[in-house]
């Protein structure tokens, strides 16, 4: 979700999460595993609202460890991420070269890089490396940004760049990914470069 707990979208993401905190151990976890049934087979938007509502559920269940206890039997298809032991669904992000394939549940590396199946490395080193300068483009200190207009158009550039690659990795990547996984999560937005998913048709 976010990252700062007294911003306003955090607050909001919070009162989302609430519903899951009521829920006793057993009704969580079987949620959690309807919820993964209806999701295989699919690469999914990150910004999805199942997608969304499926990862509160997951970070309420880490914190209280159900997914280590099995109190519910999840699909078959679904193997056990090393990083917490809960059902490996990976998400794809603009980090992948550096930080693998990231964890629902824990929000760690659920799958490292060079755990990716080999077909799959070169590729999605590739998409990582041509976003990181476009990603860069919003992160420059001040001296580089000058004059302002020009980065005005830069960071611009660097927006419609990002919504492209964000859309291969949708239209492309996520679903060569499922030849192995049997669901995945895609990032579809930048908040740095202010790309939103709505910006990202497939």
């Amino acid at each position: 979700m976010a990252g700062n707990p007294e911003s306003p979208l955090d607050k909001l993401w919070h009162e989302y999460a609430a519903v899951f905190k009521e829920f006793d151990d057993l009704k969580l976890a079987r949620w959690m595993a309807q919820t993964l049934g209806q999701i295989e087979g699919r690469a999914w938007r990150l910004s999805h609202p199942l997608l969304g509502a499926y990862r509160l559920a997951a970070q309420t269940a880490h914190d209280r460890g159900i997914s280590a206890q099995r109190l519910a039997t999840f699909p078959a298809a679904y193997a056990e991420a090393e990083c917490c032991r809960a059902p490996l669904v990976p998400l794809l992000t603009r980090d992948v070269k550096e930080s693998g394939l990231g964890c629902t549940h824990c929000g760690g590396t659920a799958v490292e890089f060079a755990a990716i199946p080999e077909p799959m490395q070169a590729e999605l080193a590739k998409w990582a490396g041509d976003y990181a300068p476009v990603h860069a483009v919003a992160h420059w200190e001040e001296s580089k940004q000058k004059p302002a207009k020009s980065y005005q158009d830069k960071l611009e550039t660097a927006a419609q760049d990002a919504e492209e690659l964000l859309a291969f990795a949708g239209r492309t990547l996520a679903p060569k990914l499922l030849e192995f996984y049997p669901a995945l999560i895609w990032e579809d937005q930048d908040e740095c470069l202010e790309v939103r998913p709505e910006d990202i048709p497939l």
